[in-house]
């Protein structure tokens, strides 16, 4: 922490503070008198429970718990911090687990030195001050390194519903990346599949370049939607040292849920499916700070949980309209034992032109026809209506599709390089 910040720190503790009272509880919310401060300052409430100031009005704040509020009663003691959240960047954080306030939960100690305490709100970089995005950033999955190429700095959806493998595919990008850095935000987890996560799924060689931000879905709501802020600021210090960072974050859906919670909490009207303007006003200030920066960048995976397996309800319709492409998983590939369950047809990288050179793009386009003519002839197929040598191309779509399949399938644990998945996609295309 530089010199500066130290004596701005110094000097707010040195001033008279106020104390007021909690008049109020209702729901998620705390009701507070005598105290004033900003939206978004946190208040001491009690012998130590944090809150965070949601909403104000001429005298009195509307508070939000980060913490369990059970035995605060009227007349408890509220103390005005003066500040906003706090949370850690730097070096030391990698190899580390960390709640959705940043403090760290894997039993490995404080963080000690080599960290910087910032706030958590942060200026997204402007538009144009970004550096486009011209080059891949490789996964090490055949069928998005080819067929849906990530690029540095992108913003990518991963559309799904519940069950068909949306963690695993990102345990499998987060060992196969070439990124300096991964920043992974579990928010509304199943607090089951955390440790199953980060030992099976990602393993001692995955966490040594990767900070895990975990909010489980039995956090109160405002904790879960700081997790995604806490996750995306970690990803922001290390783009700010010139590194290039894979942020991965699961899911969107339920940082969704969670600020829809603390809406209707602080009084805000219900809108489309119950969700309150905040939401929708919260989900492009969270996507648009992740990209490429003056230097280094942040390129960002999100899942999207799509409830009932609608790919157009609100949540994901708003999401694909402010990502750069999006992956769609299906339920029926993922019941069929096809893993990684890749809709390739339905999915689309905006960048894919820029990052990709012309006869590579060629293969791709190839193999996405030959795809497309299979899937138009396929219910004439299983029911014997379509006669072999009547289209030139669905014949060889025929042909070649136990190969395509071979290529698009990948077990979680093999990892390909991606000069050799367009060697492979090369000689199949090319193939017959």
């Amino acid at each position: 922490m530089s010199v500066a910040a130290t004596l701005a720190r110094a000097r707010l503790a040195a001033r008279p503070q106020p104390t007021g009272s909690v008049v109020g509880a209702m729901g998620l919310t705390l009701t507070v008198e005598g105290v004033v401060a900003a939206v978004g300052d946190l208040v001491e409430v009690g012998a130590g429970l944090l809150a965070e100031v949601v909403a104000v009005s001429r005298d009195r704040l509307t508070c939000m718990p980060l913490g369990e509020i059970s035995g605060v009663h009227a007349g408890a003691p509220v103390r005005a911090t003066g500040m906003p959240l706090q949370v850690p960047v730097g070096e030391a954080l990698l190899g580390r687990v960390l709640d959705g306030l940043g403090r760290p939960v894997d039993g490995l100690g404080p963080l000690g030195g080599g960290v910087d305490w910032v706030d958590l709100a942060s200026e997204t970089p402007h538009a144009l001050s970004r550096r486009r995005v011209e080059e891949p950033l490789p996964v090490g999955v055949r069928a998005l390194d080819t067929l849906v190429p990530v690029g540095k700095g992108q913003r990518l959806g991963i559309f799904a519903g519940s069950g068909v493998g949306k963690s695993t595919l990102l345990a499998q990008i987060t060992r196969g990346t070439e990124a300096d850095v991964r920043v992974i935000g579990l928010i509304g987890e199943r607090g089951r599949e955390v440790k199953e996560f980060l030992e099976e799924n990602l393993g001692a060689e995955g966490m040594a370049r990767t900070v895990v931000v975990v909010a489980t879905s039995d956090e109160p709501p405002l904790v879960r939607l700081k997790a995604a802020f806490v996750a995306t600021r970690i990803a922001e210090g290390f783009r700010d040292q010139g590194r290039d960072v894979l942020l991965l974050m699961d899911s969107i859906t339920r940082t969704a849920m969670a600020q829809r919670e603390v809406g209707l909490s602080a009084g805000e009207p219900p809108a489309t499916r119950g969700y309150p303007p905040s939401v929708f006003a919260m989900m492009p200030r969270l996507l648009e700070k992740a990209g490429p920066g003056a230097t280094g960048s942040i390129t960002g995976l999100y899942t999207v949980l799509v409830e009932g397996d609608d790919h157009n309800e609100p949540i994901a319709d708003t999401a694909r309209s402010i990502l750069d492409g999006h992956v769609v998983l299906t339920r029926r590939l993922a019941t069929a034992g096809h893993f990684p369950a890749i809709d390739v047809l339905e999915s689309i990288s905006r960048v894919a032109g820029a990052v990709t050179s012309p006869a590579r793009m060629a293969d791709a386009r190839e193999a996405r026809r030959l795809m497309g003519a299979l899937r138009d002839v396929k219910e004439l197929v299983e029911i014997g209506a379509y006669q072999a040598g009547s289209d030139p191309l669905v014949d060889r779509a025929r042909m070649l599709s136990p190969a395509i399949d071979a290529f698009l399938r990948q077990a979680l644990e093999d990892t390909t390089s991606p000069d050799d998945a367009w060697s492979m996609l090369h000689r199949l295309v090319t193939a017959g």
